[in-house]
């Protein structure tokens, strides 16, 4: 057991006395921005968000949310829902954008 301590107190030291590592890709810099925390309180969680169910204007369960994806140009969100289908055959992928869903709590 003193064996395998003295082995790795060696490889801290060597460690601690290596030449510094230098940063191989471009600066970059960070911006920092006021966030309003109630505004970020009040919103909904993409872990919560994923696998809910998605139900019509009758209350009928018609899919789930299978994905959540953000456009790189427009920085929209769409949510991918899964629809259709019996036991997890026949399903089909709908995107629908974001805003069109009025998110609520069980």
């Amino acid at each position: 057991m003193k064996r395998v301590a003295l082995i790795a107190a060696a490889a801290i030291a060597t460690v601690g006395f290596a030449a510094p590592v230098l940063s191989q890709g471009s600066q970059q810099t960070v911006s920092l921005m006021r966030v309003d925390v109630k505004t970020l309180a009040s919103g909904f969680r993409t872990t919560k968000i994923l696998g809910g169910d998605v139900v019509n204007e009758a209350n009928q369960k018609i899919g789930e949310v299978d994905d959540l994806i953000v456009t790189e140009s427009e920085r929209v969100p769409f949510a991918i829902l899964s629809v259709g289908g019996f036991l997890g055959m026949g399903e089909r992928l709908v995107a629908v954008p974001f805003d069109s869903i009025q998110m609520s709590e069980k």
